[in-house]
């Protein structure tokens, strides 16, 4: 019985599915869709030839999943929130430089995802094109290894984000008051509290989750505009020869190039994860032209939007050293209130940013929870059939959602005892989704260099798709290797990058596991796969 249908309760074929569809009866008790929310029939078509059931409403469409992708990444806010990163390694020019670099090479990178999702638009994501499009000898293994990098990325970004918005009110708090005593486990109560309001919204208003996000895409981009102009209306102006070419090297760094290197963490945080609208793939209508679209067109909105903060924050933040040193922890707080010298407007303005990561929480969950629940359905996880259960009526993997709830909580407990290990669980984020997308856009240029045939899709690279694949790759190979760096060169317990560890320890456990026990269980993708030639 194939792992979809047993979450089903059921053998349902196909045939039976558009049946009962038509009829309009026997859908909700077999936890199918109403015929409303199947989609187009290229919906169908693609669904059929990838041996899958519809069981989540279609109800995204391309300003919702636009709205989703821009605000999940949230470029400009993650860009103020790990600014004191950019600025102790590369500076303002790295900063404005490293920006422009890193949002052409991921361009390249989201530009080869596109097609992948245009190929086969199903949530599994990387790890089924893994599977599809891998060498048939190491297709299940690598599938199944992409398939815990891609789970184990994205149920850390909860923790990221939330992490992020929680010890931003803490900033403000201190800002507020300067006998506040900063404790860990206030900020760990905070992640908990934002990310059960995200599971609010993934749950009760599922249905609505389309209009929120068209919603929080105004507020990401108004908020924008309500940041900025008092920047350039009251921040003394520093010097354009200074902005673009005085570089940072606090890390002791053997010259300005390699601290640059190390300080993009910031920049690849911030334009990191697009193909979290690919996991909402069997959630959008029209999902094989629309979905390619929506994330290239997420990518251009957030990169103007990014590179409009960076210019701005680079020519009005004043002292580099002193907005480092703040006692708020953020670098952009300092930089509000010296600029306004007014606690309401920099809490105000700083409340934006709590909005729009709270929001962006809302999308983690959802991007978290549909990968989880993707890879369980083909038998990846331990206790595969809870997370892959889908819940009649709400059409939603209500398990997978509550699982992401649980495993934030756990994640964030540990910021208690040390925010160093935290850090480190943050940073596998980066690494797990890079190893994700070097194996899939590997895995399709292998075939392009094979000359093998790819899956017909309705939005293409065309001629020039080879060449993106291999600049693609050029790009992430370094950027994976400096993502395992500290911020310093002389480093000890408490500023090492422990993300080296965590990551090899995944893969191990992943490996040990598939080799055990997982090999057995695991159904490939490409095995359900029905295509015309196949």
């Amino acid at each position: 019985m194939a792992p979809q249908d047993s979450q089903l309760g059921d053998n349902i074929n196909e045939d039976q599915m558009h049946d009962d569809c038509a009829q309009g009866s026997g859908y909700a008790s077999k936890g199918l869709v109403a015929p409303k929310y199947m989609g187009t029939v290229a919906d169908q078509r693609d669904m059929s030839a990838l041996g899958r059931v519809q069981v989540l409403r279609r109800n995204f469409r391309f300003i919702s999943i636009l709205g989703f992708a821009c605000t999940l990444i949230c470029t400009w806010e993650v860009v103020l929130t790990l600014l004191s990163s950019a600025l102790t390694d590369g500076g303002t020019a790295g900063l404005i430089w490293g920006f422009l670099i890193v949002t052409a090479g991921f361009s390249l990178v989201f530009a080869s995802i596109a097609e992948m999702a245009s190929m086969a638009p199903t949530s599994g994501g990387q790890y089924h094109w893994v599977s599809e499009f891998a060498p048939r000898r190491g297709q299940k293994f690598l599938s199944y290894i992409t398939g815990w990098l891609c789970a184990t990325g994205w149920q850390c970004a909860i923790v990221s984000i939330a992490f992020l918005a929680g010890t931003i009110i803490q900033g403000l708090i201190v800002l507020n008051d300067p006998t506040y005593d900063f404790q860990r486990w206030h900020g760990t109560l905070l992640v908990i509290a934002i990310t059960t309001f995200s599971i609010f919204f993934n749950t009760f208003l599922a249905k609505n989750l389309p209009m929120v996000e068209g919603l929080i895409l105004i507020i990401h981009v108004v908020g924008l505009f309500a940041i900025i102009i008092p920047l350039w209306v009251l921040a003394p102006r520093n010097n354009p020869k200074a902005v673009f070419t005085e570089f940072n090297n606090a890390g002791g760094w053997s010259g300005d190039g390699t601290a640059t290197l190390v300080g993009l963490s910031t920049t690849i945080t911030s334009m990191i994860g697009y193909d979290c609208s690919v996991h909402m793939s069997e959630e959008i209508k029209d999902a094989s032209e629309t979905l390619p679209k929506a994330m290239m067109s997420a990518v251009g909105v957030n990169a103007v939007l990014g590179l409009v903060m960076i210019v701005t924050l680079c020519f009005t933040l004043g002292d580099v050293n002193s907005v480092l040193n703040t006692p708020t922890g953020y670098p952009f707080i300092q930089i509000f209130y010296n600029t306004t010298n007014s606690y309401a407007a920099t809490n105000t303005m700083t409340a934006v940013l709590v909005i729009t990561l709270t929001a962006s929480t809302i999308t983690e969950v959802a991007t978290a929870s549909r990968q989880l629940w993707s890879f369980a359905r083909d038998q990846g996880l331990p206790f595969s059939s809870f997370f892959a259960y889908v819940t009649p009526g709400w059409n939603i993997p209500l398990n997978s959602v509550m699982v992401s709830l649980a495993v934030t909580i756990l994640l964030s407990l540990i910021n208690i005892g040390s925010q160093v290990a935290l850090n480190a669980i943050i940073s596998l984020t980066i690494t797990s989704l890079i190893s994700a997308y070097i194996l899939s856009i590997g895995c399709v240029l292998l075939k392009r260099l094979r000359g093998e045939a790819l899956p017909p899709r309705r939005w293409t690279l065309g001629r020039f798709g080879m060449a993106i694949n291999i600049a693609s790759l050029a790009f992430l190979f370094p950027i994976f290797v400096f993502s395992f760096f500290p911020l310093t060169k002389t480093v000890d317990t408490r500023t090492m990058n422990w993300g080296v560890v965590i990551y090899v320890g995944v893969v191990a456990f992943a490996s040990v596991y598939y080799v055990i026990w997982g090999r057995y269980i695991f159904i490939a993708p490409v095995a359900l796969v029905k295509r015309e030639g196949r």
